[in-house]
């Protein structure tokens, strides 16, 4: 889900601007939360009031901090993995793949398994495309895209959505709850205070509000294409991999069990049958990490296990079922997608305390 970003603009370095690591001195050490290591006598970025901005131009400001050439420096030895949501700007999608040619090294969902099996780090300045849940958009916009400049990918598949044309549960409860729709344990007044209570909720209760919306709404939600099997071997040709996003996305946290050895398995089944061969890659839904999941991985013998927690990772993973991501947007700016890729932004927000998944 896309976060709102702080309207804030940067002071020009001074040295009353830079942070001395003192002994005793309480500092936001922006640098050390994107790299993991101490920090010491370098410049932070400091909030002070600004103009508002446009949605389209929030957090480019960033762009011309005075740390951001060191972050970049050092994410050339870190691993970036972009976590997208399907692509609703084909230019602007077009424009960041574009800029990840020429600043970064595309690599594959193969490539980094090799990696971890060899226990050899990827090179320099590697990134790889990921998109979550997998809408049509992957097929019709970013695979042509990804194409053309040659860039791999890979995607991560709802299965029980695949060969349907439901929507994406918590499109479905949006649209429910505008039109009509009530559940009793859903007493949020907003609507958009709807899907936060439904993440919220122990996974049968989740489940039995979304009926209790279906049922009481006074329209039910337009179709939606997704995938299909052939969709997916079609992708997986172009250079897609496809990997396990569960059966049914629901919040795994949130789960039993027996649920959440359920999700995996039904989708890696579903999916070893219309791929012909099993899926070796997973993303956790919502992007938060499950002990018990990735027992259930490790069972079924899958190599990666991709989060969304908005940080760059090693370019050896350490824990191969936990590798971090960055999110992003298609939509998103090139000056801030720059600050994606150094760290910069992500670690801007940790420092702000703002929520990242």
């Amino acid at each position: 889900m896309p976060q709102s970003q702080s309207t804030t603009s940067i002071s020009r370095p001074r040295s009353s601007s830079v942070v001395r690591a003192l002994p005793g001195v309480n500092v936001h050490p922006l640098s050390q939360a994107a790299a993991g290591q101490p920090a010491a006598r370098q410049p932070v970025v400091r909030p002070v009031a600004a103009a508002p901005q446009s949605a389209a131009g929030r957090g480019d400001w960033l762009r011309f901090a005075p740390v951001q050439p060191l972050f970049r420096a050092r994410a050339a030895q870190r691993l970036a993995v972009l976590a997208y949501h399907g692509v609703t700007d084909p230019r602007s999608f077009g424009a960041q793949l574009d800029r990840l040619r020429r600043l970064a090294t595309p690599v594959s969902l193969s490539a980094v398994q090799q990696a971890v099996t060899e226990r050899r780090p990827l090179p320099a300045r590697s990134v790889l495309v990921t998109f979550d849940d997998a809408d049509r958009s992957v097929l019709t916009h970013a695979l042509p895209a990804l194409n053309d400049r040659g860039i791999p990918a890979a995607a991560f598949v709802i299965s029980e959505l695949i060969g349907t044309e439901k929507p994406f549960w918590w499109h479905e409860a949006d649209f429910l709850a505008r039109h009509g729709g009530r559940a009793r344990s859903l007493d949020c007044g907003h609507p958009s205070q709807l899907l936060p209570r439904l993440k919220a909720m122990a996974d049968p209760d989740r489940r039995r509000s979304l009926q209790e919306l279906r049922v009481s709404a006074d329209r039910r939600p337009p179709r939606q294409e997704q995938l299909t099997p052939a969709d997916l071997l079609a992708l997986r040709e172009g250079g897609v991999a496809i990997g396990n996003h569960t059966q049914g996305h629901p919040c795994l946290g949130r789960c039993d069990d027996a649920t959440v050895r359920t999700e995996i398995t039904g989708a890696h089944e579903a999916l070893t049958r219309w791929l012909g061969e099993p899926p070796a890659a997973f993303a956790y839904p919502d992007g938060g990490h499950d002990p018990r999941a990735e027992s259930v991985l490790q069972e079924l013998g899958y190599r990666l296990g991709f989060l969304s927690d908005h940080r760059l990772g090693p370019r050896l993973p350490n824990h191969p079922l936990q590798i971090s991501r960055l999110q992003v947007d298609s939509t998103t700016s090139t000056r801030r997608f720059d600050t994606i890729l150094s760290g910069l932004e992500p670690a801007y927000r940790r420092w702000r305390g703002q929520a990242v998944a």
